[in-house]
């Protein structure tokens, strides 16, 4: 063997480690993205392609770091540790396997991919105590709540992806409407433990979160807990979003299931660059407040290929609430909802209430609603303030819909399809006009077609508010709604309702037609709607 090929030989030998490790601390990341350039052809406005997320292909196991999945190990540091190692490596993927793993809070840091391999279950603990109370935004205002089992903040190229389930232990938190359960369940419930409310309507799993329940006059947000000792008395109320995203860039959420969620299951704020592909979320439909995603004040985001089944609105739409929304200046705004199916929820796809922000350059397509309280739900109210505009949703099939398939309300009140009488709402509808300023919201240039929907309570309800000055309520075409009763029309203005068909199923409980005098630049356009009423829940008041 000559001198040269002595030298290859020991090169090729000295190599055989790196080569049967993959090299993987020299190796650029490359993951192909699995977002189709077809996504972004003849949008009906003007949008970049939302960045993906690449990282190194340096990996951890989190057993590396202690981790165990028994169930009953916590694992806390373990995850932790195993992310901040990876982050400060420059990127990689952290691997969570097969397992129960037992855990308090995840931070996620940038250039970091956690992933789930098939059959793995992250089971957040039910202590409240390892989850600290946080300045953040809730509800759209700036509030305290208890840490998320699942945050990042100011990240940048960060991941959720793989096969695996995460477990936010929901159940541990959440107050429970006693008309939600059936008697045998209520009574269970009942004797695990917790409180009830003074009515006997509500259980609370402690007194602390009765306490704060009580200290909440709008929404959810407590009023009145000013030190440091009444905040945490009240901790159990401060129930956490299960995943809290918080200005950062180019973030993934892929191949997942998230589940029972204390409050709301995802939660993006301030966000860019944002893309859910491919995932599952699921809550309890008895869940308060378990909304499925709540989109807010984001910008070039993707919500696609998904499942959704949630206890309050599944796919929402959001921008801050009232004064603290405006101050932010932070519209929603380039948004593409493709390729979804909710199951129960609230509303399919919804805006609001809090859009105070303002909303814009949201298109809608290819979704399916089966089983969801509403089906597309607008609702704002006055002292929003903030613009919805350029709304484009087309080609939604639904089924057996309790209430609406279309609901527009500007005299929004906190609760949800169905919940509220008719005379609740009237009562609440008979107030003086007042001017129109900076809080009063406005909703324009909305197109809604090809809209199917075969069951429904009544097949439209438009409500708007008599002294806004800009058209508010969209323009729609739905070439075929079942519905038990007709659409409703209150003070909305500027309302089009073209190529549509409304055919009743009980034509017994069908009014006569009323005529829609008192209202303004109102059009049927073009429609079929059988045995119809449409009927005005008040005239539009007089200036």
């Amino acid at each position: 063997m000559n001198t040269l090929t002595k030298r290859l030989f020991w090169m090729a030998i000295s190599c055989l480690p790196f080569i049967s490790s993959g090299c993987k601390q020299s190796e650029t990341a490359v993951k192909e993205s699995s977002i189709s350039d077809a996504l972004y052809q003849n949008l009906p406005f003007e949008m970049p392609k939302v960045q993906q997320p690449v990282f190194p292909a340096y990996e951890v196991n989190i057993e590396k770091f202690g981790a165990k999945g028994d169930g009953l190990f916590l694992n806390t540091k373990a995850i932790n540790d195993a992310i901040k190692e990876v982050n400060q490596r420059g990127g990689g993927k952290v691997i969570i396997p097969e397992g129960i793993w037992l855990t308090g809070p995840i931070e996620l840091l940038s250039n970091v991919n956690l992933y789930t391999e098939q059959n793995a279950l992250v089971l957040f603990t039910g202590d409240f105590e390892a989850y600290p109370i946080i300045a953040t935004s809730f509800e759209g205002l700036e509030t305290r709540r208890c840490q998320s089992p699942i945050s990042a903040r100011n990240a940048e190229n960060i991941a959720i992806t793989g096969h695996g389930t995460f477990d936010g232990n929901g159940d541990c938190w959440r107050p429970v409407k006693k008309g939600k359960l059936t008697a045998s369940q209520w009574k269970k419930l009942v004797n695990s433990g917790g409180v009830l409310d003074e009515k006997q309507e509500i259980w609370y799993p402690t007194p602390g979160s009765l306490k704060g329940a009580m200290a909440c006059k709008d929404f959810n947000v407590p009023e009145g807990i000013n030190t440091d000792e009444e905040w945490n008395e009240i901790r159990p109320w401060l129930r956490p979003v299960l995943l809290s995203i918080v200005k950062s860039k180019k973030i993934l959420l892929e191949g997942v299931t998230f589940k029972n969620s204390p409050s709301w299951c995802l939660h993006p704020l301030s966000c860019e660059d944002f893309t859910v592909n491919n995932i599952m979320v699921i809550n309890p439909w008895y869940s308060q407040n378990g909304d499925a995603i709540d989109l807010e004040s984001c910008k070039n985001a993707l919500i696609i290929n998904s499942v959704f089944d949630a206890g309050d609105d599944a796919i929402c739409i959001k921008s801050g609430k009232d004064e603290d929304g405006r101050r932010r200046g932070e519209p929603c705004q380039n948004v593409i909802v493709k390729n979804n199916t909710v199951l129960h929820g609230h509303g399919g796809f919804v805006v609001g209430s809090e859009m105070s922000g303002g909303v814009k350059n949201i298109y809608v397509e290819d979704c399916t609603f089966m089983g969801t309280d509403v089906g597309l739900r607008f609702k704002s109210t006055r002292g929003r303030g903030g613009v919805v505009e350029n709304i484009y949703i087309n080609n939604i099939n639904m089924i057996n819909i309790p209430n609406e398939p279309l609901l527009f309300d500007l005299f929004y009140g906190g609760k949800g399809a169905g919940e509220e009488s008719e005379e609740d709402l009237l009562n609440r509808m008979k107030t003086s006009i007042p001017p129109v300023t900076e809080e009063t919201p406005a909703f324009r240039n909305i197109h809604i077609s090809n809209i199917v929907c075969r069951g429904s309570g009544r097949a439209m309800f438009f409500n708007g508010l008599p002294e806004s000055i800009t058209p508010n309520v969209p323009n729609t075409d739905c070439p075929k709604i079942t519905a038990k009763v007709m659409t409703r029309i209150g003070t909305a203005y500027s309302t089009i309702i073209a190529g549509s068909t409304i055919i009743p199923t009980d034509t017994k409980k069908m009014a006569p037609k009323r005529s829609l005098t008192g209202f303004t630049n109102r059009s049927i356009d073009s429609a079929s709607i059988v045995s119809a009423k449409i009927d005005p829940i008040i005239n539009a008041p007089k200036a």
